[in-house]
């Protein structure tokens, strides 16, 4: 009996090496990813000198994924999630690899880098729910929740460290360089995954006898049965409408205030929020009253994202962005856990494919309207002789992108009144007093 158990012990140390190689390879791959993203995002606005076109490039980033998600996450099911994952990885470089061969030729066109973009998130979203999924197969039970923090750290290097990498990079080396780096560390990921793969062979794969709009029904009806977890969905995706005006609108703004490579460090010292708040819950936990954290940190969240609109000094504009990126893990860990303790644990992989979508509405709309607020109508009534330079201008002041600021204050504040909202929904506070059903589940609240 000693004997098995060790031999449990030393395969699920096997095991568990193996993921974080697969890990290691994500690591890098999603700072690549973010290097990307940032580089091209300053490319774009400072060719084009529009939102517009910035917000554009975040379109074909998670437009892609939006839409084909439900059907990756079918496939995960479905196929070996690791030849998934080498497919989604090398299928991304085609996408690179096509902007920096137009780049080479010169004279590139905005087109031709959104077709690029776009074709690399078209394979992304066959990655992503492989890989996630792909914990399911490499781990026990036990270490689901060390491994989904290691998965939680290593998307959050997006934010973290490729804005500050990436501004200092593009005072170095042409942009079409990022693309190349960005490739090595797709092709550096893949090969991980294809060597483990041969290492542990082939694994057995269960055919699913329903089809799959059975599949989608059943996750729709046990989703609507549950009105707290509806109205608790709603009203995050329309949040998520304001959050995503910052993911279109803050590096734009930024850049009217101060340089490319201040812009990277002050979005990289931003995002360590993250950080700061995962780490305290980490210490001294988070245990019941999820709806009365929700309510104060998406309070807070609300102010702090008005304050970004309320100054033109960098470093206050870091610095309220910095305690906005604080209260997310707050945020998150509540939204989660509510929702968790709520679904049956065997229909809660469908469930969350809906949610996700749902939600992720709120982002796309924003990213869909953004550029078109900004351009059109916030910053021409905020320009020295606009209309509004006389009134809201002195709060946000005027000139170039002081539009954007008036955005966020309004966004800021409409956060907070929807915190006050759930502090008086009672079917979202029934949800507290229902006892977990203890299943693995992530919910994206996250901005940047």
């Amino acid at each position: 009996m000693t004997d098995e158990s060790e031999k449990m012990t030393v395969e699920q140390k096997n095991l568990y090496s193996l993921f974080l190689f697969i890990w290691f390879g994500q690591f890098i791959s999603v700072i690549g990813t973010g290097l990307t993203i940032f580089s091209l995002g300053v490319y774009v606005y400072q060719q084009t000198n529009t939102t517009s076109s910035y917000v554009f490039i975040l379109m074909c980033v998670f437009l892609p994924p939006f839409l084909l998600k439900p059907y990756g996450g079918i496939l995960a099911d479905r196929y070996d999630r690791r030849l998934m994952m080498i497919l989604g990885d090398l299928g991304a470089t085609l996408g690179l690899l096509f902007i920096f061969f137009m780049m080479l030729k010169g004279n590139i066109q905005l087109w031709q880098i959104y077709l690029g973009i776009a074709t690399s998130s078209v394979f992304s979203a066959f990655q992503e729910p492989a890989y996630k999924a792909l914990i399911t197969d490499l781990l026990p039970e036990a270490q689901y929740a060390r491994a989904s923090g290691l998965v939680q750290l290593a998307s959050s290097a997006q934010y973290l460290i490729s804005p500050f990498l990436a501004g200092v990079l593009l005072t170095i080396i042409d942009i079409k360089f990022i693309f190349l780096i960005d490739t090595t560390t797709l092709l550096i990921s893949s090969s991980i995954v294809i060597w483990i793969r041969n290492i542990s062979g082939k694994v057995k794969i269960d055919q699913h006898k329903q089809n799959i709009i059975a599949d989608l029904k059943e996750g729709m009806k046990e989703f609507s049965n549950n009105r707290g977890v509806v109205n608790l969905v709603i009203i995050t995706m329309i949040t998520l409408f304001f959050v995503g005006l910052l993911q279109s609108l803050f590096i734009p703004l930024l850049l009217s205030l101060t340089t490319v490579k201040t812009v990277g460090i002050s979005q990289s010292i931003c995002a360590s929020g993250i950080l700061i708040g995962s780490l305290f819950i980490g210490v001294f936990g988070s245990k019941n009253r999820y709806v009365k954290t929700l309510s104060i940190s998406l309070f807070l969240s609300g102010i702090f994202f008005a304050n970004l609109g309320l100054s033109k000094n960098i470093i206050f504009v870091t610095l309220a962005g910095f305690m906005f990126f604080a209260t997310l893990p707050f945020i998150n860990t509540s939204i989660e856990v509510l929702i968790r303790k709520n679904i049956d644990n065997r229909k809660q992989g469908r469930v969350w494919s809906l949610i996700s979508m749902i939600t992720y509405l709120g982002s796309i709309m924003a990213f869909a309207v953004a550029g078109f607020l900004a351009d059109k109508i916030f910053n021409p009534l905020l320009e020295v002789d606009g209309l509004l330079a006389e009134t809201a201008g002195l709060i946000a002041g005027t000139g170039e992108n002081r539009g954007i600021a008036l955005m966020f204050i309004i966004s800021g504040l409409m956060i907070s009144m929807i915190a006050l909202l759930i502090w008086q929904n009672e079917k979202i506070k029934k949800l507290e007093y229902i006892e977990s059903q203890d299943q693995g589940m992530n919910l994206s609240f996250q901005p940047g």
